[in-house]
């Protein structure tokens, strides 16, 4: 288990700093460099309403839970109910699809920018905060980590779909 070093900066804290900066960057002033089509502009709308929805009731699902670093509070409870049951970091989802329509609606090169760091740091902080779930929860985040997507509950969206695959034949 992870025993943090008092005094002593920590790669999750740097993590949480590069997170910040890179939502930083997404709001960095400047005027729009290219247009942007009407349909383009509704998808980044909702990818922007449905990420923030799905963020905060990943936080709201946490309570007082909610931290910005990787180590879960002490007392914290595994969550697999709820968002965390379609994917295992909802939170961090949910801020990557509000930042890309962010990204995409400030028609900037900078904030797409900004979006790519924020994904890279977002990977390498559920990747942290992964391992550390396991050296506190063990076989029952090992269980919910093997049943449950990361990131995209692309599996999760598929089995739930009525479609029935047949297959190929073969020509003799």
């Amino acid at each position: 288990m992870h025993t943090p070093r008092p005094g002593r900066l920590e790669r999750s804290d740097l993590l949480v700093a590069a997170q910040l900066t890179a939502l930083a960057g997404l709001a960095r002033p400047g005027r729009p460099r290219w247009p942007l089509p009407a349909l383009v502009r509704l998808g980044a709308s909702a990818a922007v309403a449905v990420g923030a929805a799905l963020a905060v009731a990943s936080g709201a699902r946490l309570g007082g839970d909610l931290t910005p670093r990787v180590d879960p509070p002490a007392g914290a409870r595994l969550r697999t109910d709820g968002p965390y049951a379609l994917v295992r970091h909802p939170l961090y989802a949910g801020l990557l699809a509000a930042a890309a329509g962010v990204a995409v609606l400030r028609r900037r090169p900078e904030p797409l920018v900004a979006l790519g760091v924020l994904s890279g740091v977002l990977h390498l902080k559920a990747g942290t905060e992964e391992r550390r779930l396991e050296a506190r929860f063990g076989a029952a985040y090992r269980d919910y980590a093997a049943r449950t997507p990361r990131l995209v509950p692309v599996g999760s969206l598929l089995r739930s779909m009525p479609l029935r695959w047949t297959g190929t034949r073969r020509r003799r």
